[in-house]
């Protein structure tokens, strides 16, 4: 495996969420800087400062409209982003609430998660946001993404659990076995989901019936936080206090892939359609790894 190192900016500014966009340009979050980036394919980099450096923009993905959407988990807000670089943003309407990860649900619509105030929420690609709280309280529901089934499925750290709401906003909850997993990064692998435990230091897979599976990484102290799935079925995942790419087969064989740098604190990940692997760095750089 071939491994590529991309600057997008200095180790202040923090890159990370990262998605493929729908120009197939790779989009990324500069949590500190309150920039949105852009990477294109012949490797020439655009920063988009957004209206209030403090917003925090933090989990990026490619909306319904052909523009990219993304939490601002610092000012509360959801921001949108053209492919051409025309910003906005919109205000929820429960104060201090945290949104944190977003994904396209199959309604059209975004999903997103709410850190602090154990809640799903919904906005159309017009603004319009709904609200659907948790049956639990301190969870800490952190990224989501969309199932198999028409639902969306999302990890709650602090709760060790996974859970599904369904586009009319019915909720379920499914605990994990591992004590003290504290979930983070969720995935659609296949006919199930795939999600990482930053504090057991497992990759888990949880089918819609409900049902969990866990894998331990060789190194239980790695603590994995986003996963993303190839178009093989490979599942890749960061392992940030590691400094490693690691990926899973659907049969649980690990393989771990070394970043060679120091500090590299990698945080989102992603899949282009060639099955190149692009992960965050939060030194300021974006890592490709060639299968």
């Amino acid at each position: 495996m071939t491994t590529e190192r991309i600057v997008v900016a200095d180790g202040a500014a923090g890159p990370y969420g990262i998605t493929v966009g729908p120009d197939g340009a790779l989009w990324f979050t500069l949590v500190h800087a309150g920039e949105v980036g852009r990477l294109a394919g012949d490797g020439t980099v655009t920063r988009y400062g957004l209206d209030a450096p403090g917003c925090g923009p933090s989990v990026i993905t490619a909306g319904p409209d052909g523009a990219l959407w993304f939490t601002r988990m610092r000012d509360h807000r959801i921001g949108r982003i053209t492919v051409d670089g025309e910003a906005r943003c919109y205000a929820l309407p429960t104060e201090d609430c945290g949104p944190y990860g977003i994904a396209a649900g199959p309604d059209g619509a975004l999903w997103f998660t709410q850190l602090n105030a154990d809640r799903i929420g919904r906005i159309t690609v017009d603004g319009e946001v709904s609200e659907y709280p948790l049956p639990v309280t301190g969870g800490f529901p952190s990224m989501i993404t969309a199932g198999p089934d028409g639902a969306l499925w999302f990890t709650l750290n602090q709760a060790h659990a996974i859970g599904r709401i369904t586009l009319d906003g019915d909720i379920t909850l499914h605990p994990l076995p591992t004590e003290g997993a504290a979930p983070v990064g969720i995935a659609r692998g296949g006919e199930a989901l795939w999600f990482v435990e930053i504090g057991a230091g497992q990759v888990g897979r949880i089918g819609v019936d409900g049902g969990v599976t866990e894998h331990p990484l060789p190194d239980r102290a790695a603590r994995p936080h986003a996963v993303t799935a190839g178009p093989d079925g490979r599942l890749w995942f960061t392992e940030w206090a590691a400094g490693r790419i690691g990926s899973l087969t659907p049969d649980g064989d690990y393989t771990g892939h070394p970043l060679p740098v120091e500090g590299a604190e990698p945080h989102g990940i992603t899949v282009a359609p060639d099955g190149a692997v692009y992960a965050a760095l939060e030194i300021g750089e974006i890592v490709r790894l060639e299968p």
